[in-house]
């Protein structure tokens, strides 16, 4: 108890009130004294061997912390997105990360919907690159890049021969869409309703690879952006701008409101930025 109080520096009482107050908390008696001596009970070693790897962590939870958080030795970032985001917006800032960081561990979650939002709030990602049409009260969301939205119809299509296309002359051909998880085809439904103009879907599939692909063996028509054209596809495909109806698609990232995100998170953050040449954003 001495020694314990000097360590502590706490009195001796202070310290028999702390053990006492323990042992009423978990309702097991933890110390058996005899004469001036204590011994641990079962239930007390119990407890010390659970306890004592803790208190090693928190003695050198400060070489820890600048271990990993200095140089980014070791860690891991998740990272949610959905397959056109992976695809054409993450693989440039991926490499450069990995080439700087590559003790850090990268996952790729490929969601759609409203998936990467509920990762975040249960803390399963660190980050969400998304394109936002609402953003929910409870993250903070950080516009990077933006896209046009374009119609994209096989070569020779009879809708490329009309000068200024509208939604009525769209809505009487089929449309190739992703399915109803992502963003992409809740928007088409709400610019169509806006306008009142109907429209048909001939084929609901996967992602934009394969959309493109069933475009252009003339199954659709599809909308787009200009996110997920190659140089390859713009020879493919004729592209007809659609900015007079549909908004221009922001992408950014987004993180859980009011929580401090990790290293690894904020390094990743410095180096999309550094890519897409945007404005630094205070993380601290």
């Amino acid at each position: 108890m001495s020694k314990a109080s000097e360590v502590l520096l706490a009195s001796q009482p202070t310290i028999s009130l702390q053990i006492k107050t323990l042992e009423e908390q978990i309702a097991v008696k933890l110390f058996e004294r005899h004469g001036p001596k204590l011994n641990l009970t079962t239930e007390g070693e119990i407890l010390y061997d659970i306890v004592q790897p803790l208190v090693l962590g928190i003695d050198h939870i400060k070489d820890t912390f600048e271990a990993q958080y200095g140089d980014l030795s070791i860690g891991q970032l998740t990272i949610t997105a959905e397959e056109s985001t992976i695809l054409y917006i993450l693989p440039k800032p991926l490499q450069s990360f990995a080439s700087q960081y590559p003790g850090i561990r990268l996952k790729i979650a490929n969601v759609a919907g409203d998936d990467g939002h509920k990762m975040l709030m249960s803390e399963s990602a660190d980050i969400s690159i998304c394109s936002l049409l609402t953003v929910p009260k409870d993250v903070e969301y950080h516009p990077f890049i933006s896209f046009d939205p374009v119609l994209i119809a096989p070569i020779g299509h009879p809708i490329t021969k009309i000068e200024n296309v509208t939604l009525n002359d769209i809505g009487q051909y089929g449309l190739v869409l992703p399915s109803t998880h992502f963003s992409s085809w809740r928007l088409v439904k709400m610019v169509f309703a806006l306008n009142g103009v109907n429209y048909k879907i001939v084929l609901e599939t996967g992602g934009w690879e394969v959309v493109k692909r069933f475009v252009s063996i003339g199954m659709g028509l599809s909308i787009v952006t200009r996110l997920c054209l190659t140089e390859e596809d713009e020879g493919k495909f004729a592209v007809i701008p659609l900015d007079k109806y549909f908004p221009v698609r922001k992408y950014g990232y987004a993180i859980r409101k009011g929580k401090s995100i990790s290293a690894p998170a904020a390094r990743f953050l410095e180096v999309l930025n550094a890519n897409y040449k945007t404005p630094q954003t205070d993380l601290t």
